[in-house]
């Protein structure tokens, strides 16, 4: 089971949802539903829109996550993430 799986439950229904969780994105705090958050899940909190484009690079780094003392996240990897505790830095390059 892929831990997108897990997050959606049997049959790709939404798991329970739990209290509203507060992480740090950007220095900003944004509150999610949910403990296992993907690499597209933080791209969306940094950024509204999400660039896009052949030239677009993302890069999320993160401090403080649950059994993870820092690292980085790509695309198609998730993270667990603690109350008050998760940092997430999310950058925008162009690769040009």
């Amino acid at each position: 089971m892929t831990p997108r799986q897990e997050a959606h439950g049997e049959g790709g229904a939404p798991a329970a949802q739990h209290d509203p969780i507060t992480v740090i994105v950007n220095g900003r705090p944004r509150e999610v539903d949910h403990r296992l958050l993907s690499f597209d899940d933080v791209v969306r909190l940094a950024f509204d829109p999400v660039p896009t484009g052949p030239n677009v690079l993302l890069t999320v780094s993160f401090r403080n996550a649950a059994g993870e003392r820092k690292g980085t996240l790509t695309e198609g990897e998730s993270i667990e993430v603690k109350e008050h505790g998760t940092v997430f830095n999310v950058t925008a390059t162009d690769k040009s």
